[in-house]
């Protein structure tokens, strides 16, 4: 009950943040010339911080009554993230500045319209196959009638009046919703509550049996053998339709949890991992895209100036920013190509320092063990799968940007979650938010 009662003291702190973000960036430009008068004051600063403001309190009111057990943690954290994101793309690409800001609205919409949704998410297991065949058909779509915003590049997205979307952020999302519930109707049990007690349970031979049936807990292997090699050839199929590397790794590598989830059993585990060695393979002598990142991933100073130019200029950022950086809108982040969307963490380290990009983690690694938590909590297979798998899908997808950005991965291109510019990106986590919010209003009762 203090918890939930704290949620307005953590907007504040979140607002206060926001504010504090955007005021920086309008001295920033006094600071490098060393002269106050030079203080860039921006109406759309202060529109963006108003959208924020309308956007928590709206949120908060509708929670407040429609959930009124939900996460306390989630809310806050969410609009912390987007708030010190709506700072960086004013930063990075002050063009975009309010395109983000509508994004942010229309995000808002969406979760909300999660949150008032009748009854308590049946309605997304009984459809599954509907929102998976739409996700599919969109992203096909790509292929026929697809652009690219920039003018170059991977033509992923469709675009309405000016604003543009892109299929794949909401296959990601739906293909989840799918997956909980093809595995929530396989498994033939519960998910216990504590992942110990299953193990033991399996250990000692007694598996435990749905009541009226004789099926054990491991389930037919052919049940979750057969989807995991139809997921891996989904994933090389998107690779080589549309040479999106991000989205087919992030799909297979969520599957892979998701079967661990339900069914406890790592040799799922070992054969997933096996097949995405053997995809990456393949897609390394097959695809030039491939082959390129892995190249400057593992000798990016073989030509620093050339394909290697952005990680390069990744790592020289990151270790620039030191450990309290450079200040917010004085270091020169947009050296690098993209920075407002795939290298948004190194602008992050660069100017907020090696404590700003821990901060960040620490910020997505909560809401992933707030996701986890409910997992744990939730009542039923398929709202823990869908936990489970929404904070899989922002926690993997998280690493897979990061690992990039410091070298530790090769590049797939993905978004960290509601910092990098893109309203796609922006709309389906709000989304995610908006179904974690829901879930945390049954388990918390």
């Amino acid at each position: 009950m203090l918890l939930r009662r704290s949620e307005p003291l953590l907007l504040t702190l979140a607002l206060a943040f926001t504010v504090a973000a955007f005021a920086a960036l309008t001295v920033a430009p006094a600071a490098r010339l060393m002269q106050w008068d030079s203080a860039a004051f921006s109406a759309g600063y202060m529109f963006s911080v108003v959208v924020w403001v309308g956007v928590a309190v709206a949120g908060q009111f509708v929670l407040s009554r429609r959930l009124p057990h939900h996460d306390p943690i989630l809310f806050p954290t969410i609009m912390l993230l987007s708030g010190w994101g709506l700072a960086l793309v004013w930063r990075l690409a002050p063009a975009f500045g309010l395109r983000q800001t509508a994004w942010l609205t229309v995000a808002a919409l969406g979760m909300i319209a999660v949150v008032v949704a009748p009854g308590d998410l049946r309605w997304l297991r009984r459809y599954r196959y509907l929102w998976l065949v739409s996700a599919l058909g969109l992203t096909a779509l790509t292929l026929i009638v697809g652009i690219n915003p920039s003018g170059g590049g991977p033509q992923l997205w469709l675009g309405v009046g000016g604003m543009f979307f892109q299929p794949s952020e909401a296959l990601k999302l739906l293909f989840v919703v799918h997956l909980a519930a093809y595995l929530a109707e396989k498994t033939p049990l519960s998910l216990s509550p504590t992942p110990l007690r299953y193990g033991v349970l399996r250990r000692r031979g007694t598996p435990e049996k749905r009541r009226g049936e004789g099926t054990d807990v491991t389930g037919n292997v052919s049940t979750y053998l057969a989807p995991l090699l139809l997921v891996w050839a989904l994933s090389l199929v998107l690779l080589i339709s549309q040479r999106d590397l991000g989205t087919g790794s992030l799909i297979f590598a969520v599957f892979i949890v998701l079967l661990y989830l339900a069914t406890g059993q790592k040799r799922y585990v070992v054969i997933g991992g096996a097949l995405l060695i053997v995809g990456a393979a393949v897609s390394y002598f097959l695809f030039d895209v491939v082959r390129l990142r892995v190249e400057a991933w593992l000798d990016p100073f073989a030509d620093p100036s050339g394909r290697s130019f952005q990680i390069v200029q990744s790592l020289i950022a990151v270790a620039n920013g030191g450990l309290f950086g450079r200040g917010f809108g004085v270091g020169a982040p947009t050296v690098i190509p993209v920075v407002h969307s795939d290298f948004v963490f190194a602008a992050i380290v660069e100017e907020w320092g090696l404590l700003g990009g821990v901060a960040a983690i620490a910020l997505l690694l909560l809401l992933v063990s707030r996701g986890l938590r409910l997992a744990l909590l939730s009542q039923g297979n398929f709202r823990r799968l869908l936990a489970g798998g929404l904070a899989a899908l922002l926690g993997l997808q998280s690493i897979l940007i990061v690992g990039g950005v410091i070298k530790v991965l090769p590049l797939t291109g993905v978004t960290l979650p509601f910092l990098s510019y893109g309203g796609s990106s922006l709309l389906i986590n709000f989304i995610i938010a908006g179904l974690l919010l829901k879930l945390s209003d049954g388990a918390n009762q």
